[in-house]
């Protein structure tokens, strides 16, 4: 069992920027693909960002590419989510994933961060 706790959420102007955490706790934790997927109001949960268990491949969704960093420290237990140059379409509840497939690494699933930004 993987116990994800995500931090960072809040509110921020369009153009801005925001870095999530997610700290794992529970089985071992570098055996594990990380990623976060968003959920908007009204909406489908949809893709975000994910990174292998080395940090050696990540992949993004289109809509995110060029603007979202994803990264681990695994000798922390945490995943990051760098948000650049945020729209008010990013505004969603981020949600952290962990799993053993990097392209489908959502096993374990955190309670999610709000991510609100205003035009």
């Amino acid at each position: 069992q993987v116990q994800l706790v995500e931090s960072g959420g809040g509110l921020v102007q369009a153009g801005g920027s925001l870095r999530l955490s997610c700290a794992a706790s529970g089985r071992s934790f570098n055996n594990y693909a990380m990623g976060w997927f968003r959920q908007a109001p009204g909406k489908e949960r949809e893709f975000v960002a994910a990174i292998s268990w080395s940090g050696t491949s990540t992949n993004y969704a289109d809509s995110v590419k060029g603007r979202f960093t994803i990264s681990r420290d695994n000798a922390k237990n945490t995943v990051y989510l760098q948000m650049n140059t945020l729209k008010p379409e990013d505004t969603a509840v981020y949600f952290c994933v962990a799993g053993p497939a990097f392209l489908a690494p959502q096993r374990y699933w955190g309670q999610g961060t709000q991510v609100t930004v205003s035009s």
